[in-house]
């Protein structure tokens, strides 16, 4: 599949069959492409890379080398699932860079969000020419791209691995997804035989939580979301929306609000909580999430988090937009 353009003709992969017909053509074109080089990936754990890292290991075996880059942009406990998951269960020849305070130090102060993904996208080809020079014979870098991320660069938002890449780029592209919409992916990634787990991961941006920290980047609001975030997930997993809601998160804006906690009036950070659906990763609609369990979030949130304010009045922030992965 050549360009970035989807053939209208191209049937959508639905069926086991479908996938795996996918699977051998890519194969072949990853084998014809890469040769006896080797190649690099960035591996964030999510679905899209992780079906990327799958496809490539059965095309090139050990000519893969797998980065996992902790930018310190990551939900809670997935630098550490990552490992376990790639090194430990999966036998991935897997290399953990830890920049956590390169990536901060150059967003510091940086509040619109398209200059965060284009700092961080650079950044992140910047660590990866740092590693593959300590290696010899890479010419390639794989990426997770899939068709929205091309469709929304193009005057919507600028993608990490699309707007975000340096125009001296000294790698060759490996984008065996390019033209796939996220339920094709995951149809994909179950024929490669990974995990539930791993395939129905909920979507994670590239810049990860550096756009959900919105505005200027500190590492006091950073926590703040990284801790909601863990329990909004954590009481999904437990109320059976798991799997069942397609994205759910929480953001926390630049700003503060007055509210009262422990008795005491605080002057502290609100936080939203947002839960959509959608099929082709384009259009969104809002779950409907039991207003009994939004109050227990709530309440655990604004109890267990720091620097979260909790108000009189509770105010639930929901959204539609016509295309996702806002934040």
């Amino acid at each position: 599949m050549q360009g970035n353009v989807r053939p209208e003709t191209m049937e959508r992969i639905t069926t086991p069959e479908l996938a795996q017909a996918f699977i051998d053509e890519q194969l072949a074109e990853l084998r014809a492409q890469i040769g006896d080089k080797r190649v690099l990936l960035a591996l964030s754990g999510g679905v899209d890379s992780s079906v990327v890292a799958a496809l490539l290991i059965k095309a090139v075996g050990q000519q893969l080398v797998c980065v996992h880059v902790n930018h310190g942009l990551l939900r809670k406990g997935e630098p550490e699932q990552v490992v376990e998951v790639f090194r430990n269960q999966m036998n991935a020849n897997l290399v953990y860079v830890d920049a956590v305070d390169r990536f901060l130090d150059k967003l510091a102060g940086v509040a619109e969000p398209e200059k965060k993904r284009k700092i961080i996208g650079a950044e992140f080809i910047r660590v990866f020419e740092e590693e593959a020079r300590k290696l010899d014979g890479i010419e390639f870098l794989a990426q997770g791209t899939i068709y929205p991320d091309i469709l929304e660069s193009d005057g919507v938002k600028a993608h990490h691995n699309v707007g975000g890449l340096p125009e001296d780029l000294q790698f060759e592209l490996v984008e065996p997804l390019k033209l796939l919409f996220k339920d094709e992916v995951r149809v994909v990634g179950k024929a490669l035989g990974l995990p539930d787990n791993m395939v129905y991961r909920q979507p994670f941006p590239g810049p990860g939580l550096g756009v959900r920290c919105l505005g200027a980047i500190t590492r006091d609001r950073l926590e703040a979301v990284r801790e909601s975030d863990a329990i909004l997930r954590e009481e999904f997993a437990k109320n059976g929306l798991e799997g069942k809601v397609w994205q759910y998160f929480t953001a926390v804006p630049d700003f503060k609000s007055v509210g009262v906690k422990d008795g005491k009036r605080t002057f502290a950070y609100p936080v939203i909580i947002r839960a959509v659906n959608t099929k082709d990763a384009m259009t969104a609609t809002v779950e409907n999430v039991p207003f009994e369990l939004l109050q227990h979030i709530t309440a655990r949130i604004t109890s267990e988090v720091e620097n979260v304010n909790k108000t009189p009045k509770t105010q639930y922030l929901c959204g539609v937009t016509s295309l996702l992965r806002c934040f």
